[in-house]
């Protein structure tokens, strides 16, 4: 995972797993709307699939909080937890799963169209329960920050 500048103040984040072919998503294109909502496009690439939502809207009403309080919680929980967690908006759903030898499996659902019979796909990223998912718990809280 990292944080790409791509212009000052403006930044990108992929959260890949290990590998260089491993699955993919690319958060990018950030603005915000007003104090509580901020709107970025999602990308998700794995072994030829290549999907992108423009416009996904989160907002300090979103069910869970922000997808950063959700990620916060699962670096806290670095030692494991039972079953699925997920946080989920109209557009992206994220879920975890605590799997062995201490990886979590980041399943990202992008949603186009959600209400008039859209499209969606799944891409699996599998990150290590420790600095890992906590890097990328701080670098999705960077990318949330900006501006």
């Amino acid at each position: 995972m990292s944080l790409i500048e791509v212009v000052p103040g403006q930044v990108e984040l992929v959260v890949r797993g290990a590998g260089s072919q491993a699955p993919s998503i690319r958060l990018s294109d950030w603005s915000r709307t007003d104090e509580f909502e901020v709107v970025f496009a999602v990308e998700a690439v794995d072994d030829g699939l290549h999907a992108r939502v423009e416009s996904v809207t989160v907002s300090a009403w979103d069910g869970a909080g922000y997808l950063t309080e959700f990620l916060d919680g699962l670096a806290r929980d670095f030692r494991g937890w039972e079953g699925e967690r997920s946080w989920a908006n109209n557009e992206l759903v994220v879920t975890a799963t605590f799997g062995s030898g201490g990886h979590v499996c980041l399943s990202w659902t992008l949603r186009a169209d959600v209400f008039s019979n859209g499209w969606e796909c799944t891409v699996t990223t599998t990150i290590e329960a420790g600095e890992e998912l906590t890097t990328v718990a701080a670098d999705v809280r960077e990318f949330f920050c900006q501006g």
